[in-house]
């Protein structure tokens, strides 16, 4: 283990987890980010993520981000010499995650009373779609299912947020809580049952409208760019045929706007605009003044004006705009055929996450390795 290993938080532990797709990736990818060994165990038929596509370099784009830094190793765990290696990883496992269906671990033998019985400094996690213990658990669960069923698809549009939510937010919460397990366990020495679920997890992100329909009646309707409650809050048309966000928070910042981006002070001193209740109630007069005004500027010249004028404003970007963008940070990955490809880099700047993140493994690289290490040749 090289210096900048051993820097890192996680080092020293070891985490076997039992996972495919993308909710369990993404959770063991920042445990290994913070310098877990992480072994990850496939059928021999391989995570079925790591055939969603062959964009980056010939590797599927999912499977390079979720499962960079870990190793590989190919288990049926119906054949005893394969459970022998499982169980020879559990016994010196700070961590396991798993998120076969619901049943699937316990008909193997594995559940939680078993495990807890076998090695009691083991933290468990099983990730599933609507939990283990309601009408719904046997479930199939994909996230545009889970996009659906939570309710965050009616708010949205109809439609399915454009990247994997339910499965992604999933896994960064599992992390979480498996990182309270162990300080847990630091001071208890009793390892932990942890279940994550993609439904809670969308129940989460949706507590705001849940809390709006049970006690208001009814949650706002879907609004696109715009703001339910403040007004001018939304995307705005320039000359030049882009759009730019403007958002206003406080009524110092509406008289700038108008005054020194807009030209129009008239604005400001209408009394039907004078807060942003007011504003609300006038939204169709009001976005449409402000569309009017920025519609006649390029849109340089509305940055200008916004920066000038101390103004919150963004641009309505494509993803090809944000790979040029001065705030991305990007870090390396080697895949498994000796390429090298940037993906974003960890969320939170930390000073053990270095720019290189690890290698992808190839389906059952390490196999043979971890039988060896393991006490099964």
């Amino acid at each position: 283990m090289d210096t900048q290993a051993q820097d890192k938080p996680l080092a020293g532990s070891l985490v076997v987890s039992l996972e495919q797709a993308v909710a369990a990736p993404v959770c063991t990818a920042r445990l290994a980010n913070a310098g877990a060994r992480v072994i990850k165990i496939e059928r021999p038929e391989g995570d079925f993520a790591r055939g969603y596509d062959e964009y980056v370099k010939g590797e599927a784009t999912y499977f390079v981000w979720a499962n960079h830094g870990k190793e590989s190793v190919c288990l049926d765990l119906r054949d005893d010499a394969d459970r022998a290696v499982f169980e020879g990883l559990l016994e010196r496992a700070d961590v396991f995650v798993q998120n076969l269906s619901v049943g699937a671990i316990d008909r193997l033998g594995y559940g939680w009373e078993a495990l807890n019985a076998r090695f009691p400094r083991l933290i468990v996690c099983g990730i599933s779609g609507y939990g283990e213990d309601n009408a719904y658990a046997s479930m199939r669960a994909y996230d545009m299912l889970i996009q659906a069923e939570s309710g965050l698809s009616s708010i949205s549009g109809r439609g399915r947020i454009g990247v994997s939510i339910a499965d992604i937010v999933t896994g960064i919460n599992a992390y979480g809580a498996i990182l309270e397990a162990l300080i847990r366990r630091e001071r208890t020495g009793e390892g932990e049952r942890l279940g994550a679920s993609l439904f809670s997890s969308m129940a989460d992100l949706m507590a705001v409208p849940l809390l709006q329909t049970r006690y208001a009646g009814e949650a706002p309707a879907y609004m696109g760019m715009r703001h339910p409650s403040i007004v001018p809050y939304g995307a705005f048309p320039t000359a030049d045929g882009t759009e730019v966000v403007i958002s206003i928070q406080n009524e110092r910042e509406w008289e700038r706007l108008c005054r020194d981006v807009l030209g129009r002070p008239d604005l400001f001193e209408e009394p039907a605009f004078a807060s942003i209740a007011r504003r609300t109630a006038e939204r169709e007069r009001v976005e449409a003044a402000v569309a009017e005004a920025t519609a006649a500027l390029s849109e340089a010249a509305l940055i200008e004006r916004l920066d000038r004028a101390r103004i919150a404003y963004g641009k309505l970007n494509e993803p090809a705009d944000v790979l040029d963008h001065p705030a991305l940070r990007q870090a390396h990955v080697a895949l498994a055929g000796g390429a090298d490809a940037e993906i974003p880099a960890p969320p939170v700047q930390a000073r053990w996450y270095g720019d290189h993140l690890g290698r992808c493994p190839s389906l059952g690289e390490n196999t043979e390795a971890i039988r060896r290490e393991f006490g099964h040749e």
